[in-house]
Order: C-alpha cells, then structure tokens, then sequence
C-alpha cells in the first residue's frame, strides 16, 4: 500500500495506521474517512501526495 505525506512532513504509513484517531494497521489512504486530517497540523487529507 502507498504511502501519503502532507506537506507538514507527516508520513501515512498505512502499515502502522494512526492509533491515536482509531485508524487500525492495514487501512489504505483512500479508505480514511474524509473527516480525518493530518495528526501534526489538522490539514485536509486532500493536500496529501503519494510518496514515491
């Protein structure tokens, strides 16, 4: 699964998830909610770019 970074510097890894907001290990980008944002500075997940 690809990996997505906010221009903040924080990394979606969808093999650790984010514990902190209930996302579990293995979920992919596109299946995060819409409402969820970027744990370090509460961007938009639409701002996300896949990291290559």
């Amino acid at each position: 699964m690809d990996k997505y970074e906010c221009p903040c510097g924080y990394v979606y890894d969808p093999a650790e998830g984010d514990y902190e907001h209930g996302v579990a290990p293995g979920t992919s980008f596109d299946d995060l909610s819409d409402e969820w944002v970027c744990p370090q500075c509460g961007a938009d997940k639409s701002i996300f770019t896949k990291v290559e």
